[in-house]
């Protein structure tokens, strides 16, 4: 997955890749480097670089006497961090959340049972941990807080589950939980039977329990599912 540098073309990226998912450049949508270079004040060689990770992320492709193409949506790389952290910035965020939450109740559950299976203890501990930061900053106000231990845990999940192509959706999931914060999808304190249901979690792989960690794993992505309906509808 691709993640955008810092610096001059780390700029011209921040600002032409939401253009791009925000369908500002529709499919088909033919940019001229020399011309974008001009707008942003850069180089041909830094707007060539911002050119080259686009093109990573399958969202353009660059050809020769014609410049560089906007591809049609259903080519992006969606899985791509920076793709998803674009859309939940613009106007399709709810649909992006819904997608992304789906994606996540599909995944999570089994990798929760398969973590009761495979987790080693330093996994089982590093779990347990995170559930109980979850539980230390789910009042107050604390969602930044809360985010940290939250996203720390659903990786720890992904990890534990032994399965690499799981444990590569870490940073998916991430974003999806980082959105949700950000954008102010969520509660102003965190549901207490999802914190809840966490910790469950937690002791269901410690205990090696792989039905139970499933079936509240899955509660957790239903419950996430339900709040979407009312804050992002």
């Amino acid at each position: 997955m691709s993640t955008p540098g810092r610096g001059l073309h780390g700029h011209v990226l921040e600002t032409l890749g939401p253009a791009i998912t925000a369908g500002e450049y529709p499919p088909g949508s033919v940019l001229r480097t020399d011309e974008l270079a001009q707008r942003f004040d850069v180089s041909r060689s830094v707007m060539r670089e911002a050119v080259r990770v686009l093109e990573s992320m399958h969202l353009v492709e660059s050809r020769r006497r014609v410049g560089v193409t906007v591809r049609p949506k259903a080519e992006w790389n969606v899985y791509d961090p920076q793709v998803i952290r674009w859309r939940l910035a613009g106007t399709d965020r709810p649909q992006q959340l819904r997608s992304l939450t789906v994606l996540r109740s599909a995944i999570e559950p089994v990798a929760a049972g398969l973590a009761a299976k495979f987790a080693t203890a330093e996994q089982c501990a590093r779990l347990t941990e995170c559930a109980l930061g979850m539980v230390a900053t789910s009042r107050g106000h604390q969602l930044a807080g809360y985010l940290v231990h939250d996203m720390a845990f659903h990786r720890a999940i992904l990890e534990a589950s032994g399965n690499e192509m799981f444990a590569r959706l870490g940073d998916v999931v991430a974003e999806v939980l980082a959105g949700r914060t950000h954008h102010e999808v969520m509660f102003e304190d965190p549901d207490p039977a999802a914190v809840t249901l966490h910790v469950q979690v937690a002791e269901a792989v410690r205990e090696g329990d792989g039905e139970r960690a499933e079936r509240l794993a899955r509660e957790i992505a239903v419950g996430a599912l339900q709040e979407l309906d009312i804050l992002a509808p």
